[in-house]
């Protein structure tokens, strides 16, 4: 099923975003090709360099060892019952220098969805979000998780997950590590806008808000990811990012919120939702939840689904709604 919602405001005297991102032309291909070769690497990029991938291999093999281990013990049916009963939170967050006119905006957050890996999450968390009113929805990325699955194995439950979702100003996306470059041109074709290193803007009348989307700096760091946070257009700026991982950059940057996941808030989490792996290697005070750097503030979903086995401990997923409000002192 597609998902025909366009990404053009509403008609309610605003006026379509405008958009910095790459085109579909020559800078897209480029993209693309350069992406794909990095996918065949044996090494991942972050922002801090080259990283060996050896510490997600062992990861891997521990899941796999004790996701067998549980279900020996009889902890997989529990672990799954967490899995399948995700939250819809709601998050209110107050700015000052918010324009007037984005006062009550409404973002729905959605991260790490994983549908090829639990399907059934699709049907739990359509029945939440059907009927939910909200302006904007964004995807951090994620939306993949086996690497070799078909990518309609994932996408498909999307669309029917969001079959009733009619989000004013459409649906907006970025890629995560687990999302190949063919999941961009899969997902525009659900009506989602895709920010690859580039930015858009939302209008109402003379007032902006500008959301800056970056391709996954976990495995597919580039220079263009820092240069599209350094040459978004002036105003009020989120970033949508999948990793926490680019904060302490955008907070320099001056952007005011920070949307991401990829942590899955741990997953496997000790008693209190303390997580055992974040998969952080930068920003690690990202791991979950609300957290601020310099005057920004963030917000990492836990995510709404599961990595590596269809497990959930001591932490919950989640879908966010994301209520923008004009208040509180600058700074």
């Amino acid at each position: 099923m597609n998902i025909v919602v366009p990404i053009e405001a509403p008609p309610r005297d605003a006026a379509p975003p405008t958009s910095t991102a790459p085109s579909l032309g020559t800078e897209r291909e480029i993209w693309a090709d350069r992406r794909r070769m990095m996918e065949r690497r044996p090494c991942d990029v972050g922002p801090d360099g080259r990283r060996s991938q050896w510490r997600s291999r062992v990861f891997a093999v521990g899941v796999t060892v004790f996701a067998a281990v549980a279900k020996l013990v009889g902890l997989a049916a529990p672990g799954r019952r967490n899995a399948l009963a995700p939250r819809l939170v709601e998050r209110v967050f107050a700015f000052a220098d918010l324009p007037p006119a984005f006062d009550g905006y409404r973002i729905l957050h959605l991260s790490d969805t994983h549908l090829d890996i639990l399907p059934e999450l699709a049907v739990v968390a359509g029945a939440m979000l059907a009927e939910l009113e909200i302006d904007l929805l964004v995807l951090t990325g994620d939306v993949h998780g086996h690497h070799r699955a078909p990518l309609k194995h994932s996408v498909a439950p999307l669309a029917a997950m969001l079959e009733g979702v009619r989000p004013r100003d459409g649906y907006i996306g970025v890629l995560g590590n687990h999302d190949p470059a063919e999941m961009a041109e899969v997902l525009e074709g659900m009506g989602f806008a895709m920010l690859i290193n580039g930015s858009t803007v939302l209008e109402r009348g003379a007032e902006r808000l500008i959301l800056t989307g970056l391709d996954d700096v976990h495995r597919f760091f580039t220079p263009a990811a820092r240069a599209a946070l350094n040459e978004a257009p002036p105003g009020f700026r989120v970033a949508l990012v999948h990793s926490a991982e680019m904060a302490d950059f955008a907070a320099a940057e001056g952007y005011a919120l920070y949307l991401c996941g990829h942590t899955h808030g741990g997953q496997f989490c000790l008693p209190g939702g303390r997580p055992i792996v974040t998969h952080l290697r930068r920003c690690r005070f990202g791991a979950r939840g609300e957290w601020r750097s310099g005057r920004m503030v963030g917000y990492t979903s836990t995510g709404l689904g599961v990595s590596g086995a269809p497990l959930r401990y001591n932490c919950t997923g989640e879908m966010a709604v994301i209520t923008l409000r004009r208040g509180g002192a600058k700074g």
